[in-house]
C-alpha cells in the first residue's frame, strides 16, 4: 500500500516532510535538509520521554495506555504469554519510544521496515550494533509477524548517551505480517478522535 493512500492522523499531517512527502517522526534527526529515518535523535527522544510526548507526532500523550510497534521476536513472546494467560513484561530496555494509538498504527503501515516482513534497514545507517541494537542488524530482513501493542504504561531512563524505555502491562495486541491489515483499525481510530 502506498504511504499517501494511508489516512494520516492530524498531528502527523502537521509534521515536516521529506522530499518524497513522508512525514518525519518527532525523534528522527536531520542532516541538513534530509531526515535520517534509520536513526534516533537523543535530544528529541529525551524531550518526548520527559514531557510524555508521542515519538511520532510530538504532541502530548494523555495519562493511560501508550502504544509502540514491535518486531517479530517481541511479538512472538507477547503472543505466547497472552495465549498462556500469563502477564508479559520485557525487562530488556529499548530505545524505541511510545506514541498514540493512531500514530503507531499509521507508522506501522507507512514505515517500509515496520510494514513488511521482507523489508530491510539501510546498511548505511550510522552506529555499530551493541547489546541494545544487535537484534537490528543493518541489511537483514525484519521477518516474522510484527504488532502494534498497547501498554498500560512505560518507564524511561535518560542516560548520558541514550534514552531507554520499558513497557508495562499489555492492554492491546494487534499482530500483523503486513501492516496494511491495520487499515480498518486506523480509520476507526481516526473517526473516534473526530
Amino acid at each position: 500500500m502506498r504511504f499517501d493512500s494511508v489516512p494520516m492522523p492530524p498531528a502527523v499531517e502537521a509534521r515536516p516532510r521529506d522530499v518524497r512527502g513522508y512525514p518525519v517522526p518527532a525523534i528522527t534527526p536531520w542532516q541538513g535538509d534530509e531526515p535520517q529515518f534509520a536513526l534516533t535523535d537523543y535530544e528529541r527522544s529525551a524531550n518526548c520521554a520527559l514531557e510524555r510526548r508521542c515519538s511520532v507526532c510530538d504532541t502530548l500523550m494523555p495519562q493511560g495506555p501508550v502504544w509502540r510497534v514491535v518486531g517479530a521476536a517481541e511479538s512472538a513472546a507477547i503472543a505466547e504469554a497472552l495465549a498462556a494467560g500469563r502477564p508479559y513484561r520485557n525487562l530488556a530496555p529499548t530505545m524505541e519510544g511510545p506514541g498514540h494509538r493512531a500514530c503507531m498504527l499509521y507508522a506501522a503501515m507507512v514505515c517500509p521496515y515496520l510494514a513488511r516482513p521482507n523489508a530491510r534497514r539501510r546498511i548505511t545507517a550510522d552506529g555499530a550494533p551493541d547489546e541494545l541494537t544487535s537484534a537490528v542488524v543493518r541489511g537483514t530482513a525484519r521477518g516474522g509477524t510484527g504488532a502494534v501493542v498497547g501498554f498500560g504504561d512505560y518507564e524511561y531512563a535518560v542516560t548520558g548517551t541514550r534514552v531507554l524505555f520499558r513497557f508495562l502491562d499489555v492492554v492491546e495486541y494487534l499482530p500483523h505480517e503486513h501492516a496494511d491489515a491495520h487499515l480498518a483499525e486506523l480509520r476507526a481510530e481516526l473517526d473516534r478522535r473526530r
